[in-house]
């Protein structure tokens, strides 16, 4: 198996699963905890990672967000708990999701060994959420491990599209709007925001996700075929679990 075949099949799968734990049971309990909405712990939580900077740090490295969305959920949340704690309550969320939904899966160890290595072996420079994350303690069991290196693994990929797309002469909402067109309101735009799309700006999107592959292929290059299959066989598993 190639490299690239191996990010064709294993990069979407982390894309729709590495956020399973975003609007979870378990985020859903930390957020009354903590006395805040579950939109604000998302980007205090997400985000958290950057430490206690201003909102516009936090939406130049979410990309898709309307600015003043990102602000007033980053300004409310971190009147509640400081980024960096919130950033690790929402990592506890992760872990948790995974004791819950993948304990029972064999093999996982290995998936999780995978994970790892993309991860040790990925360039963080320019990645800012990417690099947040990378410096944070991950937890020692199997299955909640396994959900917080895929969630960390989601953030290389989209921290890395994000410069493909600014190099590609896009901007982070016309590509929201490319890729997701109803998605708008859940990024904070109004619903009546639906700017047009030309065929160029979709063209450069596509060469933006050329560019991502470029951008983290030598982090998944370390796999050998074992380590490939041990990676996809352990993310088509939490697949199945995940959506159980």
């Amino acid at each position: 198996m190639t490299t690239d075949e191996l990010m064709a099949r294993a990069c979407p799968i982390i894309r729709d699963i590495g956020w399973a734990h975003y609007f979870s049971p378990e985020a859903e309990a930390a957020a009354a905890t903590l006395g805040i909405d579950l939109y604000s712990l998302y980007v205090l939580g997400r985000g958290g990672v950057l430490g206690d900077v201003e909102p516009v740090v936090v939406a130049s490295a979410f990309g898709y967000f309307n600015p003043e969305f990102v602000d007033a959920r980053w300004t409310a949340g971190r009147e509640h708990i400081a980024p960096r704690e919130a950033a690790r309550v929402y990592l506890d969320c992760a872990a948790e999701v995974g004791r819950r939904k993948l304990a029972h899966l064999e093999g996982l160890d290995a998936m999780v060994a995978a994970a790892d290595a993309v991860n040790e072996a990925a360039d963080p420079v320019g990645l800012a959420l990417y690099a947040g994350y990378r410096g944070e303690l991950l937890v020692g069991d199997v299955p909640g491990r396994a959900m917080q290196i895929i969630n960390v693994l989601r953030e290389l990929r989209g921290s890395a599209h994000l410069i493909a797309l600014r190099a590609s002469g896009v901007d982070a909402r016309t590509a929201q709007f490319a890729k997701r067109p109803g998605d708008g309101r859940m990024f904070g735009w109004p619903a009546d925001f639906v700017p047009e799309i030309s065929d160029d700006q979709r063209a450069a999107v596509e060469a933006a996700e050329m560019l991502t592959d470029d951008l983290v292929r030598s982090a998944y290059a370390v796999l050998d075929d074992a380590g490939a299959a041990a990676l996809l066989r352990g993310l088509d598993d939490m697949v199945v679990a995940l959506t159980d």
